[in-house]
């Protein structure tokens, strides 16, 4: 049976201690259990446990996880450190700021992001700076330390891992902030501020640089990257070069997406709760083993028990939980009666739409990714802190394909996955840049687009619907949450501008135009004030 990287994790956690900080590294163990940069790179086996480290730095906060005393990224409150994982602020800065979702929390940060009118102080923009910079310094740390064992086999695809992971943040610092500095090496030098071409050049070269290097397609442990992972990547990467560096490379992101659809993974297909789509089991409690980790190229792993942890996919269950839904169906405890749906991406479910209220709005569809719960709710949004108002979103789950409840018995804490790159979303790679002008087939876009419609169960679509707003659109109902609708709308020139409104962006119950500068977020006030080779973004 092949090993999953959260059975690491666990004994990460539960054999070891590794240190947070790198300035921290050179400390002398405090128990006989701690891993200390002494030991860490003694052995490939305790090379490894560093090396999940990398991974574990994007799904939960800290080493501990809980209430986290210790994490990662020093100077957060307790209460704010559990809401430093990546998943989580994804979440915030990709989803809720668009037309996908909207929250009713009144945390710091939280309104802002609804309205589009974050600053430079602003936690969630912050916070996932200091994300991605700390997840960097550790890879960076690893690669350099980790040379000394190259002579294994192994240690070398450890190695070639942690440049992965590194590029994939470095792509999200890009799509997030534009201008970044590139630093490669741990060192006390202030860094100088690179483009954002220059870091697109940057991941584009560490990825090719890296493509052969990595295991073949699904020879490596569950939740690790592979060569296919590095592809998929590559096809995000290159369907928003345009954007990133004014140069369209969409003919490059159909030749990655291809190599990422014909390779061994595959789309979910089994449906083994029976209710006539596969769809579902994508978010459910065994989603690692019920079929989907086939789909998966990327994800962040949770284990109720072993990582438990108030952010990550622990939030993502709760927080779209509330009202009158039963939760015990979806194996927690409770609703946090955070974030809904906003009435536009419930309209993308029209075409599907088979029963209306008496207002004339949808409440079945037969699209069954369609997943709004609507008891007790109303479609419009007129006052962004009532969860009662905008449909319950009910696409994630802590209950397996039978139905049985994850492994935290008390329901706190999930099992849930979260797929970070999956094979649908390549899918619609390939057609969106076949409709751009890269070349490929449309006839095959077509076949994509109704593999990942019937394996929903939803209805087909024709070839001469095949437009880029449709694209958009399918993207929307495919991905929806799942931390891709910013970039999505940004490459469509439609998350800032007045063309296209949503519930309260711009601050105003209606939508209202909104300034092109905020495509992307500011760079944190407080890494201006210690480096002075950063410049902020324009109008920030």
């Amino acid at each position: 049976m092949k090993t999953t990287l959260i059975g690491y994790i666990i004994i990460l956690v539960g054999a070891t201690s590794m240190v947070s900080c790198h300035d921290q590294l050179d400390l002398s163990p405090i128990s006989p259990n701690s891993l200390t940069e002494l030991k860490v790179y003694e052995s490939q086996e305790s090379a490894f446990l560093a090396l999940v480290k990398l991974y574990q730095g994007l799904a939960v906060n800290g080493q501990l996880g809980g209430n986290e005393s210790s994490p990662d990224i020093p100077g957060l409150e307790s209460a704010s450190a559990n809401w430093s994982d990546f998943v989580l602020l994804s979440n915030y800065l990709n989803e809720i700021s668009t037309d996908n979702a909207i929250i009713a929390w009144s945390n710091p940060g939280a309104q802002e992001t609804n309205f589009m009118t974050w600053d430079a102080q602003d936690f969630f923009p912050r916070t996932m700076y200091y994300r991605l910079a700390t997840v960097i310094s550790y890879c960076n740390s690893f690669i350099s330390k980790a040379t000394s064992l190259a002579d294994s086999e192994e240690v070398v695809f450890y190695i070639n891992e942690a440049r992965f992971i590194r590029a994939f943040c470095y792509y999200h610092l890009m799509d997030l902030f534009g201008n970044v500095p590139i630093t490669t090496r741990i060192s006390t030098d202030l860094p100088f501020q690179n483009t954002r071409k220059e870091v697109f050049g940057f991941v584009e070269t560490e990825l090719l640089q890296i493509k052969d290097l990595l295991k073949a397609p699904k020879t490596n442990d569950y939740g690790r990257a592979d060569q296919a992972t590095v592809w998929a990547l590559l096809s995000k990467l290159y369907l928003n070069a345009e954007i990133y560096t004014g140069e369209k490379r969409y003919t490059d992101a159909i030749t990655y997406s291809e190599l990422v659809i014909n390779s061994p993974y595959s789309l979910n297909t089994t449906d083994g709760n029976g209710n006539g789509s596969a769809y579902d089991e994508l978010f459910l409690a065994d989603n690692n083993k019920n079929g989907s980790q086939n789909e998966f190229l990327l994800t962040a792993n949770y284990d109720g028990i072993y990582s438990a942890y108030w952010g990550g996919g622990t939030h993502m269950v709760h927080a779209y939980l509330g009202g009158t839904i039963d939760v015990t169906k979806y194996g927690v405890n409770g609703g946090w009666y955070g974030i809904r749906a906003t009435k536009n991406l419930v309209h993308k479910f029209d075409y599907a739409a088979t029963k209306f209220n008496a207002n004339g709005e949808p409440v079945e569809w037969s699209d069954p990714r369609a997943m709004f719960y609507v008891n007790g709710q109303s479609l419009e949004i007129t006052t962004p802190s009532n969860f009662a108002e905008g449909y319950m979103v009910a696409k994630f789950s802590n209950v397996d394909v039978k139905g049985k409840a994850g492994s935290d018995a008390a329901g706190n804490w999930v099992d849930m996955d979260m797929p970070l790159i999956r094979l649908g979303e390549i899918y619609l790679n390939y057609v969106e840049a076949c409709l751009r002008g890269g070349g490929g087939n449309t006839g095959l876009a077509i076949q994509y687009i109704n593999e990942l419609r019937s394996r929903a169960g939803a209805p087909l679509a024709a070839a001469s619907e095949l437009t880029l707003d449709f694209i958009l659109d399918e993207r929307a109902r495919e991905l929806f949450e799942e931390g891709h609708r910013r970039t999505d709308l940004v490459r469509f020139g439609r998350f800032t501008g007045g063309d296209y409104l949503w519930p309260f962006k711009g601050g105003l119950a209606g939508g209202t135009s909104v300034e092109s500068y905020r495509d992307i977020y500011p760079i944190p006030d407080i890494l201006l004030l210690t480096n002075r080779n950063l410049k902020q973004n324009p109008k920030y």
